[in-house]
């Protein structure tokens, strides 16, 4: 008999909730056969478990669900690879430069907060120094008044 797995299976083995598998499901990700009376028991195959994979991976890489299922749906297909790995490679390039735009802002972002640091110490000391009795900061210092 062919292995296969339940929703619960699939969601212990990648610390998901069920929900979230279901929710795949409706996005068109995984196409679980049904069994039990009514059909009410989802049966995921090894295939359904690799596109689970597939699909966790590429949220890992920031793509959305859209382009993660286009990606998954595209190897599924017996066409050519040559078109898949450059329509892949297309979809990785256009994702690294969003990345990168990304860094660029957090990266000015933290550079600017650093610069907020650095003014706020330079008042906070100028300003525990203004509260200091008349001669105590130059004896901190080091220095007679």
């Amino acid at each position: 008999m062919a292995t296969t797995y339940s929703i619960s299976d699939l969601a212990r083995e990648f610390d998901l909730t069920t929900r979230a598998i279901r929710f795949y499901e409706d996005m068109g990700l995984l196409q679980p056969g049904r069994s039990g009376p009514g059909g009410r028991s989802r049966v995921y195959t090894p295939r359904d478990r690799t596109r689970l994979k597939l699909t966790l991976r590429a949220k890992r890489l920031g793509l959305s669900l859209s382009e993660a299922k286009e990606l998954i749906d595209m190897y599924d297909s017996p066409r050519d690879t040559g078109p898949q790995l450059r329509k892949f490679l297309v979809v990785l390039a256009a994702h690294r430069q969003q990345l990168e735009e990304q860094l660029a802002e957090v990266q000015a972002n933290l550079d600017e907060v650093k610069v907020h640091e650095k003014e706020a110490r330079a008042l906070l000391a100028r300003t525990d120094k203004a509260a200091l009795p008349a001669g105590a900061a130059g004896k901190l210092a080091g220095v007679a008044p």
